[in-house]
């Protein structure tokens, strides 16, 4: 990289930062028990809005994996998520009635968390319909996981954002409170990946799956990207560029050992599409406040309209993680 590239990104970083410190002040607390923790605890960080049918099982999911402690943004909920985020004794809980749009869609909120509570910890940032897999996870929890990362000298940790759908149209099976949403949506595409590099960060960019198949099968270098690094060992210098897609400095986008092996990876196990998708689309899509002026929201509503069945002859049933790393989705690399 020339010296003009590096200052580029370092300009980058600390204008991101920037903007983290700025939005910061939109940011009202509601119940804030991060301020007492000590140690070494591993955090999780999600931004939401009226997300209150989700948290139940997201919440005992990410419990029963290892996480000490979540920090929310509730972006002006209407539906109950906030009390009843409010209510919950390892939750920190913030509101902001800000323009998720102008947070760069909720990032600059969760930077400014990360930059105060996040310095030194092991910190999961996901969705709400996001759920990690790793090598060994139904054995190990999290804390192996970050553990072996620290002896490895490994600052982050990589996972490939994996559709899951039902078979048979979304609408027709709906999801109640609590529920393990993968009761429902048990089925992935198991190849029609498209993965390049992205030269400039050093990341790995992936396409593909049943969103570019289904709704931008005429444009398919538009559909979502697939690729996250969810779990880093923060540093108050660091910072998300594009969602969790890609972050700076630029070392922590290297998925590959500078030798050509693989690194250890997961997947997040996407849960959006339930029967629940089809009103979030159009509460979103309404709201404008989506990148590209929503243009993927509007992809969304134009195929819902022919209640599209995701699951084809190709469509593979979920079983484990050693099933996905057989399939090359992900590795365990070294761990053994």
């Amino acid at each position: 990289m020339s010296v003009v590239d590096s200052y580029r990104l370092r300009w980058r970083r600390k204008r991101l930062l920037g903007r983290a410190l700025l939005r910061s002040y939109q940011l009202r607390p509601v119940s804030v028990g991060a301020d007492r923790l000590s140690g070494d605890p591993v955090l999780l960080f999600c931004t939401l809005r009226n997300e209150r049918i989700r948290l139940p099982f997201f919440l005992q999911y990410y419990r029963d994996l290892g996480v000490d402690h979540f920090l929310f943004v509730d972006n002006d909920s209407d539906d109950g998520s906030r009390e009843y985020l409010a209510g919950q004794s390892d939750v920190s809980l913030w509101t902001s009635k800000g323009s998720y749009k102008a947070s760069r869609f909720g990032m600059d909120w969760i930077s400014a968390l990360l930059r105060r509570y996040g310095h030194g910890r092991w910190c999961l940032t996901v969705d709400v319909d996001e759920f990690l897999i790793y090598p060994f996870c139904e054995t190990r929890p999290l804390r192996a996981l970050t553990d072996w990362l620290d002896t490895s000298g490994m600052r982050a940790f990589s996972a490939m954002l994996l559709d899951m759908y039902p078979k048979g149209p979304v609408q027709d099976q709906p999801y109640r409170e609590g529920q393990n949403p993968f009761e429902i949506a048990q089925w992935f595409d198991s190849g029609n990946y498209t993965i390049s590099r992205n030269w400039s960060y050093g990341n790995l960019w992936i396409q593909g799956g049943p969103r570019a198949r289904t709704f931008f099968a005429d444009s398919p270098r538009q559909a979502p990207a697939l690729n996250k690094i969810p779990l880093v060992k923060w540093h108050r210098g660091y910072a998300y560029i594009s969602s969790t897609h890609m972050l700076l400095p630029r070392g922590l986008n290297l998925v590959f050992d500078e030798w050509g092996g693989e690194k250890a990876s997961g997947c997040l196990l996407h849960a959006k599409f339930l029967d629940t998708f089809a009103a979030k689309a159009e509460e979103e899509m309404a709201r404008g406040q989506h990148y590209a002026e929503s243009r993927e929201y509007k992809a969304y509503l134009e195929g819902l309209k022919e209640q599209p069945d995701f699951w084809c002859k190709w469509s593979e049933k979920y079983i484990n993680w050693r099933q996905l790393e057989i399939l090359g989705l992900m590795s365990k690399g070294n761990w053994a």
